[in-house]
């Protein structure tokens, strides 16, 4: 093995020695870590403005990433620059307004304007931070403090499992807050409406095929004309249905193969058709439907509602909206 994967084995071990020294903390509900992280989630749940998050060098970088999560989780959020916090921007942040800054020390000279602005205007703190007895410990309203653990970088120090360590305290955070308001998939999505992402938690309502182009045909349909169903409607599949409208069955590519040596000049769609074909509604997640796809080998699904086809969904339709 080189020393390269060495040191990078060693650099992640300690970075989840600091990952389990939160998690052990947060086994006990008693523990002032758990006490801590529910009363700052009773905070951010409490507040009617928005989730400042502030932090100077790395700390700031990981202070974004944290609002990021937030605002993509529905909670309105924005990262605030300490540094540009003391030449003015000290006026984004409102009395409603809750705070979480971030410092390993507690003790960033960029932070003391902030800290002092939310004690003048009583707005809730909440510190991520390694000084137990620092100036952000002491003015802030709730402290989750970070295990003494080494950096991953002894050589310099340089912030590593500390902000590992804060980066991930922000996403249980936010993580609690999303469980806790109910927030749902499809909420998700309306936050991110573009890339796979978005892709995956689209409804198969939005983009499936509609009943205008569903190739159907009636339970007692001869086989013949329902092969020419199939051919004519394009999905490689015709629905059959009861007279009532309800979804019995549906033919196949395959089961015409399948039944391609059987006398069928006799037989109807119900003779040869896939009973209680597997379905999925209009607010069927497309990630899912591909799942399903994918996982039966088959290529097509039919949409229904109450039973009845409402829409037709094709596996190309999933990847050219870029489910993947």
């Amino acid at each position: 093995m080189t020393t390269h994967l060495i040191t990078a084995q060693e650099v992640l071990t300690v970075e989840i020695e600091g990952l389990q020294a939160i998690l052990e903390q947060l086994t006990d509900s008693e523990t002032p870590f758990s006490t801590a992280f529910n009363h700052a989630l009773s905070l951010i749940e409490n507040a009617t403005g928005r989730v400042i998050v502030t932090g100077m060098g790395k700390s700031g970088h990981i202070a974004k990433k944290i609002a990021a999560t937030f605002a993509s989780t529905g909670e309105a959020a924005s990262f605030v620059h300490p540094g540009e916090a003391s030449h003015g921007d000290l006026g984004m942040i409102s009395q409603d307004d809750i705070v979480i800054a971030l410092s390993n020390s507690g003790e960033t000279p960029e932070l003391r304007d902030v800290i002092a602005y939310c004690g003048r205007f009583d707005i809730p703190l909440i510190a991520i931070t390694s000084g137990v007895k620092s100036d952000l410990a002491e003015a802030a309203d709730a402290v989750l403090l970070l295990p003494p653990v080494r950096e991953a970088c002894e050589e310099t120090r340089a912030p590593t499992t500390s902000t590992t360590m804060s980066l991930a305290i922000g996403d249980a955070l936010a993580v609690a807050l999303l469980r806790s308001k109910g927030f749902t998939a499809s909420d998700f999505r309306n936050f991110h409406p573009g890339g796979k992402l978005g892709a995956a938690l689209r409804k198969v309502g939005h983009f499936m095929h509609g009943p205008e182009v569903l190739p159907l045909c009636q339970h007692d349909t001869p086989i013949e004309k329902a092969v020419q169903q199939v051919s004519a409607g394009g999905f490689g599949c015709v629905g059959v249905v009861a007279p009532d409208g309800e979804l019995l069955g549906i033919i196949t590519d395959g089961d015409l193969r399948r039944h391609f040596n059987d006398s069928l000049e006799n037989k109807v769609a119900a003779d040869i058709m896939t009973a209680n074909p597997k379905t999925v509604t209009p607010e069927t997640l497309a990630a899912d439907a591909l799942a399903i796809l994918s996982q039966k080998r088959i290529t097509a699904l039919f949409v229904t509602r109450d039973g009845k086809p409402v829409g037709l969904l094709h596996i190309h339709d999933c990847l050219s909206i870029g489910v993947i």
